[in-house]
């Protein structure tokens, strides 16, 4: 093996530059050539190759989003684009990949896996759903950014008795609604792994101004049946609430990496690279503990996280 490559693929996450750096200097410290593949697998597909250096990578620690960009790429998921892209890879002189990104990140490298081409996965995504590890790059960084939010918001709910519906990214996955929810001090949480009808939220806030509480917090997760404008009408027609809704979106996947993602980030980022160099491949580097370990794709792309329920539980017996 003489050169490998560096994507970031999917959605961006706080953390992906400095995975990005960590894969490019333990490449050069073993004397292998690096090639960035920018726009994720797109740059597959459109040969967006481009030599690396040292240097290439100086001062992006603490760089939000990814140097590389990233894009989602339809056509890399056809057979005939995966043929299209291995070819490309072995034409670019490219022997390895190190592909950084998300859930359906870890599909595309399955894809070549299974096609006989060395790659190693590295779980990247604020939406914390990829089976396999117990926390991505970009995670912590997000989660910060929750818990400041609902830190401000409960300043002005409580001058004004009001209720605070926050909604965060996730998609499918509850995991950053419901630990900013635990974190935040929300009254109530809801998730797309847990139906929860809103008649269970008018109760609770409630009960809560029953006890003399000032305001309520109340964390949606994006994927949750009942969105938390939909929520909002619903809590002020039933109860005659008032109520305040804030979206947080694609701010939670901005700013500087916090000092977990950066060292999670080096960690599995050297660790990708020497998997490749011991000939491991069609695994994705996890953590499970305090190791970073390998975990065979197969297992990361049919498997899917599930939530701890006892997180679901602690808020609802800390709002009391």
């Amino acid at each position: 093996m003489n050169c490998i490559g560096v994507l970031t693929s999917g959605g961006d996450a706080p953390g992906m530059n400095p995975c990005v750096r960590a894969v490019v200097r333990t490449a050069m410290a073993h004397h292998l050539h690096v090639k960035a593949v920018r726009h994720g697998f797109d740059g597959v597909m459109h040969c967006y190759f481009e030599d690396m250096h040292a240097r290439d990578v100086g001062g992006i620690i603490q760089r939000g989003g990814t140097i590389l960009q990233t894009a989602r790429c339809k056509e890399f998921y056809t057979t005939e684009g995966q043929e299209e892209g291995l070819k490309n890879l072995k034409h670019g002189g490219i022997d390895a990949l190190v592909v950084i990104g998300g859930d359906g990140t870890m599909h595309g490298a399955m894809a070549l896996h299974q096609r006989g081409y060395p790659v190693i996965g590295v779980p990247a995504s604020i939406d914390n759903d990829i089976w396999g590890t117990s926390m991505a790059i970009g995670v912590d960084t997000a989660m910060n950014t929750i818990v400041e939010a609902i830190d401000k918001l409960r300043d002005t709910a409580s001058s004004h008795k009001r209720a605070f519906l926050v909604e965060t990214m996730g998609r499918h996955c509850g995991y950053l609604a419901l630990m900013g929810g635990v974190i935040g001090g929300a009254e109530i949480v809801l998730l797309p792994e847990v139906e929860t009808h809103p008649d269970e939220v008018v109760e609770c806030i409630a009960e809560g101004y029953a006890r003399g509480k000032t305001h309520a917090i109340i964390v949606v997760a994006e994927g949750a049946k009942y969105n938390a404008t939909a929520l909002s009408k619903y809590i002020e027609e039933k109860a005659g609430f008032q109520t305040r809704v804030t979206i947080l979106g694609h701010i939670q996947r901005g700013g500087s990496p916090t000092a977990f993602d950066r060292l999670l980030a080096a960690r599995m980022g050297v660790r990708a690279v020497q998997a490749l160099l011991a000939g491991d491949s069609g695994k994705m580097v996890g953590l499970h503990g305090r190791d970073i370990s390998l975990v065979p794709l197969e297992e990361v792309t049919s498997k899917q996280r599930e939530i701890n329920m006892e997180y679901v539980e602690m808020v609802r017996m800390l709002a009391k």
